[in-house]
Order: C-alpha cells, then sequence, then structure tokens
C-alpha cells in the first residue's frame, strides 16, 4: 500500500510517499522562507499563493523520481489543521481532489500528530505508549501516546509556546528571520554572562509559561549601554539556557509522574542542540530511552504526515471526499 502525504499548514510545502510495510520512498520540501523574510513573518495570503503554485508540480515531480503514476496510489494523507486556513484548503482540495478521481481513501490528519508520530519515520523508533514533549512555534505540550489516535496532553503552554518565545526575543535582538534558527546559532558563540527567569520551573504542575521571560529579556536589553555582538550571543546564549532548562525539567518530571520509559522530542525547536544535548544527559543518567526524529523530520514536512496516514489507515478513512479545514484542532480531538 502506498500513501501519499501532502503537507501544506503553514509556509513549506511538502510532498512524500510512504509505502507501508517498507517506509519511506522519498519526500520533497520547499520552504518560503526567502518569500516572507522581507516581512520579518509569514504572511498568509503568499504562503497560499506559493503552495497552489508548487503542489502539483511537487507531486509531479516525486512521482517522477520513483518511477510511479498517480494511479499506483493507495490513498491521500493530508494535513486538515491546525494551521493557516488558506494554506490548509490548498493541500486539502488537492488531497480530495485526487482521491476522489482515483476513488481511493483520503486520510485528514491532524498536524501535530505527525510530529508526535515523526520518530517513527527513523530505524530506531519508540513502542507505545511513550512520553512526547512537542516543542514548535505555536505548541509547547507534553503529552503521553497510549496509541494512534490516544493522546493525553499533561502539559501545555499558557502563553507563549517555546518557539514563539524564540522568535520573539529573535526580533527583540535584531536577528533576521526565521529568527528561532538565527538565536540558536548565536547562541553557540556566546558565553555565561547573564542569568534570566526560569518560569514555572518549580510549580506542581507540568505548564509552560515563556511570555514573561521574553519580557525579561527585552529588559535586559535596555539596560546595556552597548548591545554589540558579543552581547547579543551572551543574551541569547542565557535566553536559550533558561528556556531549555525549563522544558528538561518540566518533562523529566512528567516521565517520572507518568512511569514513562520512553521519551520523544520532535517540532522544530526539537532541532535545538543544546536541547538534544541535556535531554542525551539526563537520558544517560536516568536510564530512559530517547528519541529523536532526524532535522529534516522536526520542521514541517510531507514524510511525518504520508507515515501517520499509513498509520491511519484503517482507523481514519472517510465515506466521502467532502471535508473541513480545522485552522483551530486540539489533538485530544482527534
Amino acid at each position: 500500500m502506498i500513501i501519499l502525504g501532502i503537507e501544506s499548514s503553514c509556509d513549506e510545502t511538502g510532498i512524500a510517499i510512504y509505502k507501508k510495510d517498507y517506509g519511506l520512498i522519498d519526500h520533497i520540501l520547499n520552504s518560503q522562507v526567502d518569500l516572507h523574510a522581507k516581512y520579518g513573518g509569514v504572511v498568509p495570503e503568499l504562503a497560499s499563493r506559493d503552495h497552489i503554485r508548487l503542489i502539483m508540480p511537487l507531486i509531479d515531480k516525486v512521482l517522477k523520481k520513483n518511477n510511479l503514476v498517480i494511479e499506483q496510489i493507495d490513498a491521500v494523507a493530508y494535513t486538515a489543521g491546525p494551521g493557516l486556513a488558506g494554506a490548509l484548503l490548498v493541500g486539502s482540495t488537492v488531497a480530495e481532489s485526487l482521491a476522489c478521481a482515483r476513488n481511493i481513501p483520503a486520510i485528514p490528519v491532524h498536524h501535530l500528530e505527525g510530529h508526535l508520530l515523526a520518530p517513527m519515520l527513523e530505524e530506531n523508533k519508540p513502542s507505545f505508549p511513550f512520553l512526547a514533549l512537542l516543542v514548535s512555534g505555536g505548541h509547547s505540550q507534553i503529552i503521553v501516546v497510549n496509541t494512534i489516535g490516544e493522546y493525553e496532553i499533561v502539559g501545555d503552554t499558557l502563553d507563549d509556546a517555546a518557539g514563539e518565545a524564540f522568535d520573539k526575543t529573535a526580533q527583540l535582538l535584531g536577528l533576521g528571520y526565521p529568527g528561532g534558527a538565527e538565536l540558536s546559532k548565536l547562541a553557540l558563540e556566546g558565553k555565561h554572562r547573564f542569568e534570566l527567569p526560569r518560569p514555572l520551573i518549580n510549580s506542581n504542575n507540568l505548564d509552560f509559561s515563556f511570555s514573561g521571560l521574553k519580557t525579561a529579556v527585552l529588559n535586559l536589553t535596555k539596560k546595556q549601554e552597548v548591545l554589540d555582538h558579543q552581547t547579543k550571543a551572551d543574551i541569547a546564549y542565557a535566553f536559550q539556557e533558561s528556556i531549555t532548562d525549563v522544558l528538561v525539567t518540566k518533562t523529566i518530571r512528567a516521565l517520572e509522574q507518568f512511569n514513562q520509559k520512553q521519551l520523544i522530542i520532535s517540532g522544530g525547536v526539537g532541532a535545538n542542540k543544546q536541547l538534544r544535548d541535556k535531554f542525551t544527559v539526563k537520558s544517560n543518567e536516568l536510564g530512559f530511552q530517547l528519541f529523536f526524529p532526524s532535522l529534516e523530520f522536526c520542521t514541517d514536512n510531507g514524510a511525518m504526515i504520508a507515515l501517520a496516514g499509513a498509520l491511519k489507515y484503517e482507523i481514519a478513512q472517510k465515506q466521502d471526499y467532502h471535508f473541513t479545514i480545522k485552522p483551530r484542532w486540539r489533538l485530544t480531538e482527534t
């Protein structure tokens, strides 16, 4: 069984082909970073137009590259939400139209479910149940994953997500777009010079709050007589230390609280080297199994959607080709 995966929730068009009982055949990704860079963030209308322009050529390209034709596709999985409404509409309409034309199943996938399952694209993969830390531009969640479709959010963000805090802090430091990646790169040049708060690190729950940390960075930058490159690097280093300490501490607490022995780290912030290094140290100390997706599967991609479609094939087939996009869609509602 061959699954075509389509991801178009934001500013990246991802197409993939996944074969059940074999694995990922191939995937292709078009990033819109250059398109949105001059605006300092994603412009929804431009994102939608770029998806429209590229989605069919990318599908055609990945099929031809692997000597396949559309008649060999057995199902189409696509991101139905959450995300930008216009961008979701592009992927959803193309997916449902292809499925209808071929009279094959269409499988709507929750974007975050794709991220949760992304480590299963690797040779070394977790087995159910496991604990997940999902950290991205819009989400910071600790999730108990019992099996496909059974997710319990045990820790959530109360305001800014980790990725959002990275991006906003990067703006405060005058860094380019995408800010989070630029800040992480700058932090590698920093040293321990400043101390920033670690919000809610000692609270009796598993929730996160990073808006106060962003404010602390703002106040710190205003105090600097000279905000030169090294000072910016030192502030970036302090910010990254703070946010990764909170993420690691809360997640380890959840592992112990829910008696889990496997942990996956997923989402765009999951590519952060400092975060990965800290979790690796804790894994060696405490003896739990740790799983990361490859860096290329941390950010949005079609491979994770195709995989999710393959895993959900038996339980998520629709009876018709009608669809509803869900720009706001809680993971526990899948």
